[in-house]
């Protein structure tokens, strides 16, 4: 009796996991459609219109979940607001929300979470944090000044990265823009290839 319970029990985890991982494969290709018409629409695309004309879709890595991963959140940063660099000669207000901590492959990484102070006065934006990063792909296969990652604020000590929705600034494609740079301690020591890679057809 207490066998079967402990299988119907298995069973039932296997198919929650299951049920999660299929979500999760959803979502990224969602994602990935959607960015993909953001760059064809001429309102919203960040691309020159001779690069717009051409583009068809992003070079994205294959999908892998091992990276998506849980971090660890630990909040007690310094509140102070920062200027950080950007592409252009502006400096951008942001304030360390949170250190990310996660395993891939059994190891231990940590990033830096920031907010925005501009995104913040938006209702829309207020619980919008910033996860700029640089990996050992970048400037090989991924763009060299790093790519970024869109989160959201939620309850409790832990948030979903999802490195599978990693993107290039806008400054990839154009120099109309002025993006922030990743600061020097979101430089992981590790191939992070997951996300959108990146040429130079663009």
């Amino acid at each position: 009796m207490i066998r079967t319970i402990y299988t119907l029990l298995l069973c039932m985890m296997l198919i929650a996991a299951e049920a999660q991982q299929e979500e999760a494969l959803v979502e990224i290709k969602k994602f990935q459609d959607e960015l993909n018409q953001q760059y064809k629409d001429a309102k919203n695309s960040p691309l020159e219109p001779k690069d717009r004309k051409r583009f068809k879709k992003h070079d994205f890595y294959k999908i892998d979940l091992k990276y998506r991963v849980v971090a660890k959140l630990d909040r007690n940063v310094s509140q102070e607001i920062l200027q950080i660099k950007t592409s252009t000669e502006r400096l951008a207000k942001y304030k360390k929300y949170a250190v990310a901590t996660f395993q891939i492959d059994g190891q231990d990484y940590s990033l830096t979470l920031y907010q925005s102070m501009d995104l913040s006065k938006s209702p829309e934006y207020k619980d919008y944090l910033f996860l700029p990063f640089l990996d050992k792909t970048s400037g090989e296969e991924s763009y060299g000044a790093g790519r970024y990652i869109d989160l959201r604020i939620t309850d409790g000590d832990e948030i979903v990265i999802d490195f599978n929705k990693a993107y290039n600034p806008y400054c990839a494609y154009s120099n109309r823009y002025s993006c922030p740079r990743v600061p020097e301690e979101n430089n992981l020591g590790v191939a992070i290839r997951a996300g959108i890679r990146y040429t130079a057809k663009h």
